[in-house]
């Protein structure tokens, strides 16, 4: 019976130790606590909802904010894809060329600290209030981190690595297929998982400046209405669209590479 006992006991600590709860417990915590302080400090509800609030509101404007939601992922995506589209092959130049670098890293440096908010207006302008506007702010967020990192990535490549494939009498493509590009992609995918979540900062840019949907119109809506519980559910429903995308790029690079030192301790785990 004791051994009964011990070994049930034993698998609800392997239950609770698992790591896709350790988030939700986290998360739980974090809303107790933001519930106690409403409480303890008697803050209104014009200021801060209170978690409730904020679950009911879910259930009142659930189906608007769904239906908002689409335009904004699509938004994202367009934007991201973009970056990864531009962006690697552009660090590729940037670390194959001191003279790309020379020219053109500055000004790509130089250009990051010029606010999207300021210039997201001109893009309503050029391009009028479509999907256009909202997808170029996400790209211009996303394509950055996708530069630095691949940069960093190509030119992390060690020398006796390159000596070992000259040796051998690789030619360019070769030399780029199976040794600077899988050498480069865990810090590719590094800066893909930046950007996928600045993506989602630069569509809700977007679409605060000209946009008569998404969430970033859900957003500006209500608090021109001051409905602070439907203003938090669109920011909850927003991180949500960003965790789920930076899952997906996490998969994805599990999948590209098995090999890497950080999936070791998956392997042992699994073995």
């Amino acid at each position: 019976m004791a051994e009964r006992a011990q070994s049930g006991w034993s698998t609800v600590v392997r239950w609770l130790d698992a790591p896709w709860l350790k988030p939700f417990a986290m998360l739980a915590l974090m809303i107790v606590l933001w519930d106690v302080a409403i409480w303890l400090f008697n803050v209104p509800p014009y200021l801060i909802p209170r978690p409730w609030d904020v679950v009911k509101a879910f259930g009142t404007d659930g189906p608007l904010l769904l239906r908002e939601s689409i335009p904004t992922t699509v938004a994202t995506l367009g934007g991201f894809l973009l970056s990864a589209l531009f962006g690697i092959p552009i660090a590729m130049l940037i670390a194959g060329s001191r003279t790309v670098e020379s020219y053109f890293y500055p000004l790509l440096v130089f250009s990051q600290s010029i606010p999207k908010v300021a210039i997201a207006p001109l893009f309503v302008v050029w391009f009028g209030f479509g999907l256009a506007p909202k997808v170029i702010t996400a790209f211009l967020l996303g394509f950055f981190p996708v530069v630095v990192a691949g940069v960093q990535g190509f030119k992390a490549l060690d020398t006796d690595m390159r000596d070992l494939a000259r040796s051998m009498k690789c030619s360019r493509w070769q030399m780029f297929t199976m040794v600077s590009l899988p050498n480069a992609l865990p810090a590719i995918f590094s800066g893909l998982k930046v950007s996928v979540t600045l993506a989602v900062v630069g569509a809700v840019v977007g679409e605060f400046v000209g946009s008569n949907s998404g969430i970033g119109f859900v957003l500006q809506r209500s608090i021109g209405n001051f409905e602070l519980p439907t203003m938090f559910a669109a920011l909850v429903l927003l991180a949500l669209i960003g965790v789920v995308l930076f899952w997906i790029v996490d998969i994805i690079e599990r999948f590209a590479l098995p090999w890497h030192t950080s999936r070791r301790h998956e392997f042992v785990a699994t073995t």
